[in-house]
């Protein structure tokens, strides 16, 4: 008697439990939603979040505040973002740079994967390797060609030490075997301006922030960093077709802070699936030279693993840990 008088407890606790979590998943949200992008407005990860983030209060049901903190190449923004309630009120629109940078600095203030609970990716990107057309190169033979010829001269810039845009430009450097001095800059959308007015001559961007300038031919996208071309610009190739085994694109998804609770996790999942199958936000995405990747928290998670263990040991190989 004893021991059914236990399993009855143990069932109405799981029951309870169960009416609990149900409860939750639908009384969320219940107020507005704050979603960090550690980065700076107008750069590749903004643009593709605002995409999506705009049209969140239609199936969320709240309204989605954005709020960039750029800053030591994302780990500022992150770092709030970790330090969160974990309640689904503070979410983190992240990329790329989440897995590389923790990788490049020795004291980060908190660890990428366990402080912080996957929801899912919903899209990847590649960089576009861009010029300025006052460097006279329009391919990325002649862009090699110049930076040999004028070794350790030729400058690039990024959007900061750990960015995606640095890492996929020193893994350029490194197999083309060239001598390039990175300036790294606080926030791509800085970055991006001096390119525009000819101060730096030499960048990788997402292609969501420089598609229309190089449209406009206010710069020269050369090359695409992913394996292959990218349907947006077809007759723009690919860094492989010059550096065969080059590959390096931008992936973007959402996290919240460990411990958030899986029925909100799924929640926040249902109502960004719904989003980014629609045919707009998929248009929306390919007019900046993007597409869906829309994965489930588990598959998301996995990822990041690999993608940690990836950057970390490109970090390590070329030697990219700074204090």
């Amino acid at each position: 008697m004893e021991r059914n008088r236990v399993w009855r407890h143990a069932l109405c606790a799981t029951a309870l439990l169960g009416a609990a979590t149900g409860a939750l998943a639908q009384a969320y949200p219940i107020k507005p939603v704050r979603m960090i992008i550690p980065f700076a407005a107008g750069g590749a990860t903004d643009v593709v979040i605002r995409i999506v983030a705009t049209r969140l209060p239609e199936v969320l049901g709240q309204q989605v505040v954005i709020d960039n903190r750029a800053g030591a190449g994302g780990l500022i923004g992150t770092h709030i973002a970790a330090k969160a309630n974990a309640d689904g009120y503070t979410l983190l629109a992240t990329s790329t740079a989440h897995t590389i940078v923790p990788n490049l600095y020795k004291n980060v203030p908190f660890d990428p994967l366990k402080d912080f609970t996957p929801i899912m990716q919903i899209a990847s990107q590649p960089y576009g390797l861009t010029v300025h057309p006052s460097l006279g190169v329009k391919t990325v033979k002649e862009l090699i060609a110049l930076a040999q010829k004028q070794a350790g001269t030729l400058n690039y810039a990024s959007s900061g030490h750990g960015s995606a845009g640095h890492l996929f430009q020193a893994v350029f450097v490194s197999m083309a075997k060239l001598d390039m001095v990175h300036v790294p800059y606080k926030g791509s959308a800085l970055a991006r301006a001096d390119l525009l007015g000819g101060q730096i001559k030499i960048m990788n961007l997402g292609l969501s922030s420089v598609i229309t300038n190089h449209k406009a031919g206010q710069v020269r996208i050369i090359a695409v960093t992913s394996a292959k071309r990218s349907p947006e610009l077809p007759d723009v190739p690919a860094v492989a077709e010059t550096l065969p085994g080059y590959d390096a694109s931008l992936w973007t998804g959402f996290l919240a802070p460990h411990g958030t609770p899986a029925a909100v996790i799924n929640r926040i999942h249902r109502d960004v699936m719904k989003l980014v199958q629609a045919h707009e936000i998929g248009a929306a995405f390919e007019r900046v030279g993007t597409h869906v990747v829309a994965t489930d928290p588990k598959a998301f998670g996995e990822f990041l693993k690999r993608e940690h263990a990836k950057w970390g040991g490109v970090v390590r190989e070329m030697k990219l840990q700074v204090d």
